[in-house]
């Protein structure tokens, strides 16, 4: 049974309990009548300034005017798997949809996909900043592939239809992942004004875990901010996780150096690097004996008794059978697979016995000069530096080839990674306008208790949402552990002393009524006297007599 004590530490533990449910059912129902009252609703946005494209796909029809679908095939690739045959379609997530709200849906495994628009007004870099933000969401767990959009630079001869890995970018941004690796890319292809090249600029990794994007199941906002200043900023649901600037953070740097090594140059043949040389005046001893080897049989060793130097470590099969099916002519003369011989199981060993190596006390090896340093030593050779005939100084990359089109061109192990809202902008007022009439609202209803969600993800949502109840949840399930710890210890302390005690008074007890049998079996007349008074008595008294008589101490005469 519980002690008092114990029961009474369990009733606080279950008013703490109590109190905590109340106060989050609190909460929770202060919750629900907000959204009671102010009910999600999802109206197709329209940007609140100046854009160069917005998208959101809840219009069928104004997609399959305004996106084109590639035709195109792959260079270098099996014709098999040349062809963008990869399915589009516009549909609502899988999972807690917006009432009214569609997306584009990359629905083919293993497929090459391609799709694009043009924008309603290019991107000239002329001064603004260039704001591009979209929605992604895997809905599968994603294992290879990639969630980027291409920026298409602007093109006289700009067919969609032939969009294709190939055709020219200005900005590649945008999640990527094939196995534990996890990016998220901001590629741009800088043109060489010297020679008229371009040459993709990557931006450095970023500076914060992006894997969950791949694995949580949930909407994320990707923007990428380029000033004019030439400096740049990515975010993932509203928070930085890479910034820097596009002189600096890029591999390989956009500006080239100013000196490089003379191709031209060449070693010349008598130009001695050696560090250390032979010493020229050092003679082999004549003590020094090459002949020896470097390891020899041990002379102390002795075969082990009961070595079957005779029998092979493996003989063939005894069961193995020939095939039906062998025919010499063609496979050969048959033979028994080999196994091990069963004999030498029970043996030290079997086959010729050899003696353990051991390493040569006498051996020196071949004999070599000692090394010194030489005297003709010319250092490290390197080829004279002159200067770069491709050197440029570009100190606005920001100004980018303009841009014409957006477009998705994909390939993915895993289907149905969905995209939606758009947009591209100058002003970081309308993208941030657009994202709160889009994705805060699917945040707002992923924040919801849906029945699918498992009690622990909505403990760890609550808690994220209301911090103070980490702290509740420590009193909850600490503070009565620590009580009862405490009492329990507190408790066995105490036990054994009040054990002793009693012991020690039964000890005396029962000491008492062994010398009182003695007494009275010495002295009939008086037990005899006892028993005749017990007989007289009755009920409780006679009860209480005979205990009495028997612990008193007898009368000598």
């Amino acid at each position: 049974m519980l002690t008092q004590s114990v029961r009474r530490t369990l009733l606080l533990a279950c008013a703490i309990m109590a109190v905590s449910c109340l106060l989050v059912r609190a909460e929770e129902e202060s919750t629900e009548k907000k959204a009671e009252k102010d009910e999600i609703q999802y109206k197709t946005p329209r940007p609140s300034g100046p854009a160069y494209f917005a998208e959101t796909f809840d219009n069928k029809q104004l997609f399959e005017i305004r996106w084109v679908k590639s035709s195109a095939k792959k260079d270098d690739v099996d014709d098999n798997i040349a062809k963008y045959d990869g399915i589009w379609s516009v549909e609502p997530a899988t999972t807690k949809p917006l009432e009214g709200d569609l997306g584009l849906v990359l629905k083919s495994e293993a497929k090459h996909h391609a799709i694009a628009a043009k924008l309603d007004q290019p991107i000239a870099f002329d001064g603004k900043p260039v704001i591009i933000q979209y929605e992604v969401k895997f809905q599968k767990t994603h294992t290879c592939g990639g969630a980027y959009v291409k920026l298409l630079s602007e093109s006289s001869n700009f067919d969609l239809s032939a969009f294709h890995d190939k055709t020219p970018y200005t900005i590649m941004f945008g999640p990527d992942k094939c196995g534990p690796t996890s990016k998220l890319h901001f590629i741009f292809r800088h043109r060489h004004p010297v020679l008229g090249t371009y040459e993709e600029k990557h931006a450095k990794k970023a500076s914060k875990d992006i894997d969950f994007i791949f694995t949580d199941g949930k909407w994320h906002l990707l923007t990428l901010v380029v000033q004019p200043d030439n400096s740049y900023d990515i975010l993932v649901d509203n928070e930085s996780v890479n910034k820097g600037n596009l002189l600096e953070d890029f591999e390989p740097s956009v500006n080239p150096p100013k000196e490089i090594d003379d191709p031209d140059d060449k070693k010349p043949e008598d130009w001695d690097d050696r560090e250390k040389v032979p010493d020229p005046d050092a003679t082999k001893p004549d003590d020094w004996d090459e002949s020896e080897p470097q390891q020899i049989a041990d002379a102390s060793a002795k075969k082990p008794e009961g070595w079957l130097d005779d029998e092979p470590e493996l003989i063939p099969d005894p069961n193995a059978k020939k095939p039906v099916d062998w025919d010499d002519e063609m496979d050969g003369e048959w033979e028994a697979p080999m196994v091990d011989n069963p004999r030498c199981s029970s043996a030290p060993g079997c086959g010729p016995w050899k003696a353990a190596v051991v390493d040569n006390p006498k051996y020196k090896g071949k004999w070599r000069a000692p090394m010194i340093s030489n005297p003709n030593y010319q250092g490290i050779w390197k080829p004279q530096r002159i200067a770069n005939p491709n050197y440029f100084e570009d100190l606005q990359p920001y100004k980018m080839t303009p841009i014409a089109a957006i477009g998705f061109e994909l390939w993915s192990m895993t289907a149905d990674i969905l995209f939606d809202n758009i947009i591209l902008t100058s002003e970081q007022e309308v993208a941030a306008d657009f994202a709160q009439r889009t994705f805060l609202l699917k945040k707002q209803l992923e924040k919801g208790r849906g029945s699918g969600d498992s009690v622990i993800q909505a403990l760890l949502d609550a808690t994220n949402e209301h911090p103070w109840l980490w702290a509740l949840i420590a009193v909850v399930l600490i503070l009565p552990l620590v009580i009862i710890i405490t009492l329990c210890c507190s408790k066995s302390d105490k036990t054994p002393k009040k054990d002793a005690k009693k012991e020690e008074k039964e000890n005396a007890q029962t000491k008492e009524e062994a010398d009182s049998s003695k007494a009275d079996a010495a002295e009939p007349d008086d037990a005899a006297a006892a028993a005749e008074e017990s007989d007289e008595s009755a009920g409780e008294e006679q009860e209480q007599s005979s205990t009495l008589r028997k612990r008193a101490k007898p009368r000598v005469d």
